[in-house]
C-alpha cells in the first residue's frame, strides 16, 4: 500500500496512526501541499479530488478521504467495533468531526501555522465554534475515556489529529481537561509523541 500525503495535515496523519497502530505495511510518498503537489497532472490522474491523503492499495485500487481511509483500514481490528450500532457511533463522530470540527480546528491552524495570521486576524465565529467543538468534546469525554465505548476506536483517532495540535490555530485545552487527558491517553496507547 502506498499513502499519499502530507505530513503537516492532519488529515493526512489520520492515516499514518491508524496504519502504525495496526501494523499495517505501508510506503509513505510525500506530497508537498504547499507547494501545489496535489494539483500536478500525474496526481490528478491517480486522484482527480486534488486533495491529500490517498492511498494506493494492493492491486491498484485508490482510496481517497482520511475517515473512509480510516475506518477501510480498521475493518476486522479492534479500532473499529463489531457491533453495528457502535459502528453507526463511530461513524457519528467521523461525520461530526468533518462538519463541526475540522472546518475550524484545522482551518484555524493552517491560517495561523501556514499562512501567517495571527489569532486576532481569524474569523471570529471560526473561533468560536471551533472552541464550542472543544467543549462539546469535553462534555461527553466527562464521562467516558473514549468517544465510543467500545475502546480506541477511528473515532478518537480521527478527532485526535487536529485536536492535538489546536495550540497552533490559537486554541487552549486549559479550559478543556477531559479532551486534555484524552489527547494524553490517545498518544499513550498509539505511540504517539512530539508535534
Amino acid at each position: 500500500m502506498k499513502v499519499y500525503g502530507d505530513k503537516i495535515s492532519g488529515n493526512c496523519l489520520k492515516v499514518k496512526y491508524t496504519a502504525d497502530h495496526l501494523g499495517l505495511p505501508y510506503t509513505w510518498v510525500d506530497v508537498d501541499i504547499m507547494a501545489g503537489g496535489a494539483k500536478t497532472p500525474e496526481f490528478l490522474s491517480k486522484n482527480p479530488q486534488g486533495q491529500v491523503p490517498y492511498v494506493e492499495l494492493d492491486g491498484g485500487r485508490v482510496l481517497a478521504q482520511s475517515n473512509a481511509i480510516i475506518r477501510y483500514l480498521a475493518k476486522d481490528s479492534p479500532l473499529l467495533p463489531t457491533d453495528n450500532y457502535l459502528q453507526a457511533k463511530v461513524d457519528e463522530w467521523l461525520f461530526w468531526e468533518q462538519y463541526s470540527h475540522e472546518p475550524y480546528i484545522a482551518v484555524n491552524r493552517f491560517q495561523m501555522k501556514y499562512l501567517g495570521k495571527t489569532r486576532h486576524e481569524l474569523e471570529s465565529w471560526r473561533v468560536e465554534r471551533g472552541e464550542q467543538a472543544l467543549r462539546f468534546m469535553d462534555k461527553h469525554l466527562q464521562a467516558n475515556p473514549w468517544l465510543v465505548e467500545s475502546g480506541i476506536s477511528v473515532a478518537d483517532i480521527a478527532l485526535l489529529a487536529y485536536t492535538r495540535l489546536c495550540h497552533e490555530g490559537g486554541f487552549t485545552l486549559d479550559t478543556t481537561p477531559n479532551v486534555a487527558g484524552w489527547v494524553g491517553r490517545c498518544e499513550k496507547t498509539l505511540g504517539i509523541s512530539g508535534p
